[in-house]
């Protein structure tokens, strides 16, 4: 019987392993592919405090080799379904293994982002295509780049990157944007932000990073290429969460209803990182719920004694 079974080991999950092992708990991380996230792609990460330049792999590599020198443990098997029953938690893996019990569960699994799927844009990864303009906004300065969407995350980031940039493209593929009246009015009052509208991408170039992108006009089928050095996809998330239909709370997008401590609807049950419901997606908010939900498992298995 484990004090907790930390699912996913992403950023959020390996920063509970950190803390849960700092704090003489019991637990042990399960990832299905691979520590580190959906950072271990990104070629540079230039947002963590106090390791500016430091690539993703080498920052899921750090964070994990640090919770394995306070003694955390990890399994590379996936978790197919986690059922409550007396106070005690089962986790199903997909593999032919005993379940896992845990008094208590931290679900890090995250989100993914929801792609183009086109040409390009898995193989200019982390060398023009980005999801986060957050996060690579800083390293098209001067330059021009393109914003795939038309919702209030799309239009956000496209006012992230006038900042710097010299043009910023926004593509949208239909005539008007879904995004709230005030950010409408300030990408339309920003001058070197060009509308796209009735456009869909089909194609990203280049060679050593992105120099092009394709679009094609709906209405009348013409594709025209535009000239650019950056494509930010701003299309939607999707959260991991398919496992906890009818475990916990979610809401109508999917993600666990859970607040700063990562509590959720389920004693015991805790949610961090990306997956949970919250305003700012980051690396250093992702290993805060990390933290703030093995410090609240510590004040749970304390009243449960």
């Amino acid at each position: 019987m484990l004090d907790i079974a930390i699912i996913g080991g992403g950023t959020a999950g390996l920063t509970a392993a950190i803390y849960a092992a700092r704090a003489q708990l019991s637990a042990v991380v399960l990832e299905k592919f691979y520590t580190g996230g959906q950072i271990v792609n990104t070629e540079t990460v230039d947002n963590y405090p106090g390791l500016p330049h430091i690539s993703g792999f080498d920052l899921s590599d750090a964070l994990r080799s640090h919770a394995e020198e306070l003694g955390a443990q990890f399994r590379m098997e996936a978790a197919e379904k986690v059922q409550y029953r007396d106070g005690v938690f089962e986790v199903v893996l997909s593999e032919e293994s005993e379940p896992i019990c845990a008094r208590t569960v931290i679900y890090a699994a995250g989100a993914h982002h929801r792609t183009l799927d086109i040409p390009g844009e898995q193989e200019f990864l982390g060398s023009g295509v980005s999801y986060c303009a957050a996060c690579d906004a800083a390293f098209y300065a001067g330059r021009t780049a393109a914003v795939i969407g038309g919702g209030d995350t799309a239009l956000s980031d496209a006012l992230v990157l006038s900042r710097g940039c010299k043009t910023v493209y926004l593509v949208h593929r239909r005539s008007a944007y879904r995004a709230n009246a005030e950010l409408i009015s300030r990408v339309k009052q920003a001058e070197n932000i060009v509308p796209i509208l009735d456009c869909v991408p089909v194609a990203i170039g280049g060679t050593d990073g992105v120099q092009t992108l394709t679009v094609k006009h709906v209405p009348s089928g013409k594709q025209r290429t535009l000239e650019t050095q950056g494509v930010f996809v701003a299309v939607g998330m999707k959260p991991n969460t398919e496992m906890l239909e009818g475990v916990v709370d979610l809401d109508t997008s999917g993600y666990v209803i859970a607040d700063e401590t990562g509590t959720t609807s389920l004693n015991g049950f805790f949610a961090a990182g990306d997956v949970r419901t919250k305003p700012f997606r980051q690396l250093v908010t992702a290993a805060a719920d990390g933290a703030n939900c093995v410090h609240a498992v510590e004040q749970y298995l304390t009243a449960h004694q």
